[in-house]
């Protein structure tokens, strides 16, 4: 695993932690610029496992949000019980914004055509 994408990984598993307790201030797509990530490592990172684990907390947050009263809800409500619903959402939307900046930049570093040498 390349250093980059290790730190990379490294910063987000600590941006959740960090949004679970209520501290959403990682701009993803400004650090993804000032840092100069490689194209080939942002494209790492989105088919990466903690890309999966953003996904499988989203739909989490999602069932928890939605509620219902069947068995897998109640396992929901147990776990992210501490949290109210609106503060939910609002980690559901900054967890899901982590995954659209890095698609949003993956495309932003696409290589273009080439400048005509003049003679």
């Amino acid at each position: 695993m390349d250093a980059d994408l290790y730190d990379l990984n490294d910063l987000i598993e600590h941006a959740i932690d960090n949004a679970f307790s209520g501290q959403m201030n990682l701009k993803f797509y400004d650090y993804l610029k000032a840092s100069k990530i490689k194209k080939h490592d942002i494209d790492s990172f989105i088919g990466s496992t903690t890309t999966n684990e953003i996904d499988n907390l989203i739909i989490d947050l999602d069932e928890y949000i939605k509620g219902g009263a069947d068995n897998e809800h109640k396992q929901l409500r147990e776990g992210y019980g501490h949290i109210p619903k609106p503060q939910a959402r609002k980690i559901r939307n900054y967890l899901e914004s982590f995954l659209n900046d890095a698609e949003r930049y993956s495309n932003d570093r696409r290589p273009g055509r080439r400048k005509k040498q003049s003679k």
